[in-house]
């Protein structure tokens, strides 16, 4: 399980170091063609707000450094608390776009939703705690005295 909480936290923090350096540091740029080869799925959602797209920019970026803190210091609670921030964001994310899909292309609404369901996906992994040695043991005792 550890393995798949690095991965995890490191897959999202490459993630959020992407998408918000892209948002904060080329925020007309972002507007007009993120995510790039599968389409562009901010500039149909309405006008251009320079402010809106840095603010997001920089809350992916503070996403991406706490990611990044996860994985240097790699402790089971910084892999919950980053699984909650990341899963309460995902989750409205991916609910705001659930359901403002109407003006986009179908491929590049099942585009979105792929992407955002992945990235949601990725904080819920990190909310699944590891299996402590002690408990593992403990259950394989009971199992044998129930022999």
């Amino acid at each position: 399980m550890r393995r798949l909480h690095f991965l995890a936290l490191a897959f999202s923090a490459l993630l959020a170091l992407f998408v918000g350096g892209w948002a904060y540091f080329a925020a007309r740029s972002f507007y007009d063609s993120f995510p790039g080869v599968l389409g562009s799925w901010v500039s149909v959602d309405g006008p251009f707000n320079e402010h809106l797209i840095r603010d997001v920019g920089a809350m992916y970026l503070a996403l991406g450094a706490a990611s990044i803190g996860g994985l240097i210091w790699r402790h089971p609670i910084a892999y919950r608390v980053l699984g909650l921030a990341w899963t309460v964001f995902g989750t409205l994310h991916f609910a705001y776009h659930a359901f403002h899909l109407a003006h986009m292309p179908l491929a590049s609404a099942i585009g979105e939703m792929v992407a955002l369901g992945i990235s949601l996906l990725l904080g819920v992994v990190l909310l699944i705690p590891e299996r402590s040695s002690s408990a593992h043991s403990s259950a394989r005792g009971s199992a044998r005295s129930a022999r």
